[in-house]
């Protein structure tokens, strides 16, 4: 029993050194349904990957959704805004297509 309390307080010791990093994309966004006015599309900033964001936003029917680039936000990111990409590691992997979603 002794050990056990000593390896718990261990691990409650360093549990508060822990960070969380996540991955943010850089999408150009744009409806697929067009009125008579022309829609241009929108430069969007998510921490969802393309999948979840298009299952979010209303699916591959509504949305084009063209992936630009990803970046990861490195270190303690604990109640801080998204990084910036000049902030962040940029990612290599960002130009990878999706084509069953529509995604590019």
């Amino acid at each position: 029993m002794k050990k056990e309390f000593i390896l718990f307080k261990f691990f409650l010791l360093f549990s508060s050194q822990a960070f969380g990093e996540y991955r943010v994309y850089q999408y150009y966004v744009r409806p697929k349904t067009q009125n008579i006015t022309v829609v241009e599309s929108e430069l969007v900033t998510s921490t969802l990957n393309p999948i979840a964001y298009l299952a979010y936003h209303g699916g591959g029917e509504t949305l084009e959704v063209n992936l630009l680039r990803s970046w990861q936000c490195m270190g303690n990111t604990s109640h801080l805004p998204v990084c910036t990409i000049s902030e962040g590691k940029e990612l290599s992997e960002a130009s990878a297509t999706i084509p069953a979603l529509g995604v590019k």
